[in-house]
């Protein structure tokens, strides 16, 4: 009974030993009496018992690596507190096994060093503003140097840049500085804007009132030129009337009666403003003006 049971017990040990699960996105590096000789890849395995042996399990997914925090020195002498977070995958389950004792660490010192050397070669602002520079430098110079120990490092992102105390109360006076700066031009701006835009109207006003008053005089000066067309046109038409009046059998007789009538009232006026009377002292000087009135009005040519 008790040799059935050491048979169970070694059967069993030897199915464990040979019989390996592999989870997705595992890599399991077996060695053969110590030597690397094959990498299992997800799923059920085999190994020879007491000649091959899992020696590294490694899992093939992203891994996001906490780097420590550090203190760099910028370009310009000033002391920043840096930290970051480094994501990485395992791409070569052999070379992380070999290339180095532990990976790991490796990297993590790498990051740091390679911060340090990138943001040394910066000023304190640029700092600030280049983070994705600072980002893919630390990226670039870790993946070339990751290939060796068969790791990929996808990307590196800083999570914090802080300065001494001293040095974020004067970025703080220098924002409110700029801060107020930017409001004063604002408001100067305005000001400008607002005296711009009351010349503008000012001006358009002053032409509209120009235009009007243009307009004005020329519908005037249309108005009294029609004016005068119109009496010249009446008096015209009244001279026609007249002269046709003239022409016809009588009418000299009238205008000659008409003309002695309006020098006799004229001889009147004279007496009625000089509280003299005044009387011809020949009756003959009445016949000849209304005579010379009616040689007037007959016109040159006529007799």
């Amino acid at each position: 009974m008790e040799v059935v049971v050491v048979i169970a017990v070694i059967a069993l040990l030897f199915v464990a030993r040979t019989f390996k699960i592999v989870p997705q996105q595992n890599a399991w590096v077996v060695e053969r009496l110590g030597k690397f000789d094959r990498t299992l890849t997800p799923g059920l395995k085999f190994v020879i018992p007491f000649i091959e042996r899992v020696a590294y399990k490694h899992s093939l997914k992203e891994v996001p690596l906490d780097v420590p925090s550090q203190v760099c020195i910028t370009k310009d002498n000033t002391q920043l507190q840096v930290d970051g977070i480094l994501y990485f995958q395992v791409t070569d389950p052999m070379r992380a096994s070999y290339g180095s004792s532990d990976y790991l660490t490796a990297i993590t010192q790498l990051a740091q060093t390679t911060l340090r050397s990138v943001i040394g070669k910066m000023e304190l602002d640029k700092t600030f503003e280049e983070r994705d520079m600072i980002n893919a430098s630390v990226v670039s110079s870790l993946d070339e140097a990751a290939q060796t120990w068969g790791v990929k490092v996808l990307r590196y992102e800083i999570k914090d840049l802080t300065p001494p105390a001293e040095i974020l109360r004067s970025m703080q006076a220098q924002i409110t500085a700029e801060r107020e700066k930017r409001a004063l031009i604002a408001a100067s701006e305005g000001r400008r804007q607002e005296q711009i835009n009351i010349a503008t109207g000012e001006r358009e006003a002053f032409i509209a009132r120009s235009e009007g008053q243009k307009q004005a005089e020329i519908n005037n000066a249309l108005g009294e030129a029609a004016a005068i067309t119109a009496v010249a046109e009446a008096t015209a038409g009244a001279i026609r009337v007249v002269a046709d009046a003239i022409r016809q059998p009588g009418g000299e007789q009238a205008v000659q009666l008409k003309v002695a009538e309006k020098a006799v009232e004229a001889y009147g006026q004279l007496a009625q403003k000089n509280n003299t009377m005044i009387v011809p002292g020949n009756m003959s000087e009445v016949a000849a003006l209304v005579g010379t009135a009616m040689a007037l009005i007959k016109g040159p040519g006529k007799t």
